[in-house]
């Protein structure tokens, strides 16, 4: 007598094989460095595409800042556009991920920064900082390390930087005024956290305050 093993195999698929992601979405609008002349915005993106042909939701977040640690709003809709009504006036970030019928997700898209227009502006704020290294939390392991974080100006105006540097939250200590490069070289101590931040000022006196970063020294 012989006997006969089937196996067939399992996953997460309707198929029964394992589902993939969608693709990571694209956005359409508004795009990067963005002055939005209502602040009332029609979001658009790119479809993403499913494998599987599965219905696609799309989770689109705003936050004030880049690290979406606050959101301001959160929308989530099978179409590629949405409509969200912002304060004037303030610079915010938007990014936005595809989610299949089986909760499996792409990665989110890229974070856009966009300025809603303020009543009778005829200056604008310049964008908030945003911070390159260290990573946000993460270890460093020399006790010189640079600080680097990117501005921008929709007006295009000269920017200067003040640096505020303190190993207690939020920073108060200004360790460099005025400074036009976005790189600062700190000396530190060892099994020491710090946090810092930048005010980005534009020539003609705007601010804008960045949030507070951290990084922990080995």
């Amino acid at each position: 007598m012989s006997l006969v093993y089937s196996c067939s195999g399992g996953g997460d698929g309707p198929d029964g094989g394992s589902n993939e992601a969608p693709s990571q979405p694209t956005q359409v609008y508004p795009d990067n460095n963005t002055l939005c002349l209502e602040n009332t915005i029609d979001f658009q993106w790119n479809p993403s595409v499913d494998a599987e042909n599965q219905v696609i939701t799309y989770k689109l977040q705003v936050s004030e800042n880049n690290l979406f640690s606050t959101i301001a709003e959160e929308r989530t809709t099978t179409s590629t556009s949405t409509i969200i009504t912002l304060e004037k006036g303030k610079s915010f970030y938007w990014r936005v991920k595809a989610i299949d019928s089986e909760n499996t997700e792409s990665s989110f898209s890229s974070i856009y920064q966009f300025l809603t227009e303020g009543n009778g502006v005829s200056n604008h704020l310049p964008f908030s900082p945003e911070l390159i290294s260290p990573a946000f939390n993460s270890l460093v392991n020399d006790l010189t390390t640079t600080l680097s974080w990117s501005a921008s100006d929709v007006d295009n105006d000269n920017l200067t930087f003040d640096v505020y540097l303190d190993t207690f939250n939020p920073p108060s200590t200004k360790v460099s005024e005025n400074q036009t490069a976005t790189t600062y070289d700190a000396n530190l101590s060892s099994a020491t956290k710090y946090f810092w931040k930048i005010v980005v000022k534009d020539e003609h006196g705007a601010q804008s305050l960045g949030q507070t970063w951290n990084f922990r020294v080995n």
